[in-house]
């Protein structure tokens, strides 16, 4: 389980007259295993750093992230350490940003791999499930063993999602994971994110495509009025 308590976060601005700015302000929501919650609300409201502060890339300024592990360990990744929170990810946090950073100079087929290796996974097993998504999400096999940076926007942004879930984690963050793709693709996409909650995944995702979110999503948090609602 996923719960979040009172989680605030504020910035200073180390210019001109080092402006305090308050991007969360006491967030509380939960997600059970096999639930999925979409954040919404406008832009510059504080959603991706939402998402980061659960993966720990942003310390928080007040709150609890209480996280249950597949140990039924419960952790408050707000005030983890960071080697903890490291092993945390590399076994059970999956995160998708909105931007893929390309590896020059890695096939696609090789980075998939790494994280199911990092697991101890054999590269017979971790080739043959990162073929299988690849052919899943609608990448073409002849691009399989290409640089990424030849891909197209769409292309990256499904291969970015297929390497923050290959490893089927526990816990999994999503920040627009359909924004640049084609209806075909988004389909596609969708249907992976199904597929993981079927699985149990406790999943946090950020949109703004709303009749996306009705498709996998199961409650949604608006990030302004602070409200949860069912989706229907």
């Amino acid at each position: 389980m996923l719960n979040i308590n009172n989680l605030s976060k504020t910035f200073t601005m180390h210019v001109g007259n080092r402006e305090t700015i308050n991007c969360l302000d006491s967030v509380s929501l939960s997600v059970e295993p096999g639930q999925m919650l979409a954040v919404i609300g406008p832009s510059g409201k504080g959603k991706s750093s939402l998402l980061k502060c659960v993966y720990g890339t942003y310390l928080t300024t007040s709150g609890n992230i209480y996280y249950t592990d597949k140990n039924n360990v419960t952790h408050d990744l707000a005030n983890m350490n960071l080697q903890d929170m490291r092993l945390l990810r590399v076994n059970e946090i999956g995160y998708v940003s909105q931007f893929f950073h390309v590896i020059p100079r890695i096939a696609a087929i090789e980075i998939l791999c790494e994280p199911l290796i990092n697991r101890g996974i054999g590269r017979a097993e971790a080739v043959k499930r990162a073929e299988s998504l690849l052919e899943m999400v609608g990448i073409p096999e002849s691009l399989w063993n290409m640089y990424p940076s030849t891909f197209s926007g769409g292309e990256k942004q499904r291969l970015n999602i297929i390497y923050g879930i290959i490893t089927k984690p526990r816990l999994v963050l999503l920040d627009e994971p359909t924004a640049s793709l084609d209806p075909n693709s988004k389909t596609r996409v969708l249907e992976l994110i199904k597929e993981l909650k079927s699985q149990g995944s406790i999943i946090l995702g950020v949109f703004h495509d709303y009749n996306a979110m009705k498709v996998v999503a199961d409650k949604s948090y608006n990030i302004v009025t602070k409200q949860m609602e069912l989706v229907s």
